[in-house]
């Protein structure tokens, strides 16, 4: 039973971590040259329950946080009206 609410608690953990990921994303969505970032998940090691080699059975341990990678695309080009601005 601890193994199922370990799983269920990184899960939570992990989709909160993603959360705070979009929330930072839409929070800076018109902040100049903001570059968003996601949120990668992978699985936690899966573990290997039974004693002999015919009637084993993996078992997941939940997700995890892989990375936070930034988005690193350009962005849209945006006229300002004055001569000496340029885009980089």
């Amino acid at each position: 039973m601890l193994r199922s609410l370990y799983s269920g608690i990184t899960s939570l953990r992990t989709h909160q971590v993603r959360m705070d990921v979009v929330a930072n994303n839409i929070a800076n969505v018109n902040t100049t040259a903001f570059k968003s970032a996601r949120a990668n998940f992978q699985d936690v090691l899966a573990q290997t329950i039974g004693r002999t080699a015919i009637n084993t059975t993996q078992v997941g341990l939940g997700v995890g946080l892989a990375a936070i990678d930034n988005v690193f695309t350009q962005g849209a080009l945006q006229t300002t009206g004055r001569v000496l601005d340029l885009a980089i």
